[in-house]
């Protein structure tokens, strides 16, 4: 049939955008809207769901919003159903939520650590095997699991984080392993460093007008020389959400602007 640019087109889909209230999520589910999807997020409670639904409302979308802990297997189960009995069948999960803990591994607790693997490995796992069953009956689904560059490099005081994004990178290529036979493709994302309010303060000017030292470092670690703008993450959303990668199954985009292939400036 031939290439057309339709296959772009997420008309009539409905994404599922996992702890999409603000930040990374909020930028990709936003983009899955402007590509014409219908938007459904969640959240832990209705403050941070209502908080959510005003930023779709501002943006000029239409999202439905529920309150659920991703962790909650039970709790994902039944957010599921409610969510194809109100809306519809789940056509593109992105498993977005997740959390940092920024501790030296030594300081780190077992719990702690625990606490991390189960936001950022243990959840994606749980709204997948959710979605999954009404995809394989419909005959297609798209899930991207947002894996970050710790699924490939490490850094001192993200012990947790690192394990699970690498855990959530071949959680992907499993995934891609037991359901490509089901016209199912599970992809990853791998943001670079994007410049969102959290990372705001890293990037303000030193009080002599100077760059802050991260972001100095950041900029020189990465070839395009500038920090990721929300948008940048926008068009390989919608290409692993869309029928254009129908045969790209088990591979993680990296949206780094070129970090991982770069071994930096000499000091």
């Amino acid at each position: 049939m031939g290439f057309s640019m339709d296959q772009f087109n997420l008309k009539g889909k409905i994404a599922l955008v996992t702890g999409a209230v603000y930040g990374i999520g909020f930028e990709i589910a936003s983009s899955l809207a402007k590509a014409g999807a219908t938007i459904v997020f969640n959240n832990l409670d209705q403050a941070s769901v209502n908080k959510g639904l005003s930023n779709y409302e501002a943006a000029g979308i239409k999202a439905f919003g529920y309150v659920c802990d991703v962790t909650d297997e039970e709790a994902v189960q039944k957010m599921v159903k409610q969510i194809e009995d109100e809306v519809g069948v789940i056509d593109i999960l992105v498993n977005n939520a997740g959390i940092i803990k920024r501790i030296p591994m030594l300081e780190m607790s077992a719990g702690e650590f625990r606490e991390v693997i189960d936001v950022d490995l243990n959840a994606p796992f749980i709204v997948s095997k959710a979605v999954l069953p009404s995809m394989i009956k419909k005959g297609h689904g798209k899930i991207i699991n947002i894996c970050s560059m710790m699924s490939e490099l490490g850094r001192e005081t993200v012990a947790g984080y690192a394990a699970a994004k690498g855990g959530l990178k071949m959680l992907t290529k499993n995934i891609c392993s037991e359901f490509g036979e089901a016209n199912i493709q599970c992809n990853g994302i791998g943001p670079g460093y994007i410049a969102t309010p959290q990372t705001a303060p890293l990037r303000e000017p030193q009080s002599d007008g100077s760059r802050h030292p991260f972001d100095q470092f950041i900029v020189s670690k990465t070839p395009a020389a500038r920090w990721g703008e929300p948008e940048d993450l926008a068009g390989p959303a919608i290409f692993l959400a869309s029928d254009a990668s129908n045969f790209v199954n088990g591979h993680i985009l990296y949206v780094d602007g070129g970090i991982l292939a770069y071994i930096g400036k000499q000091p």
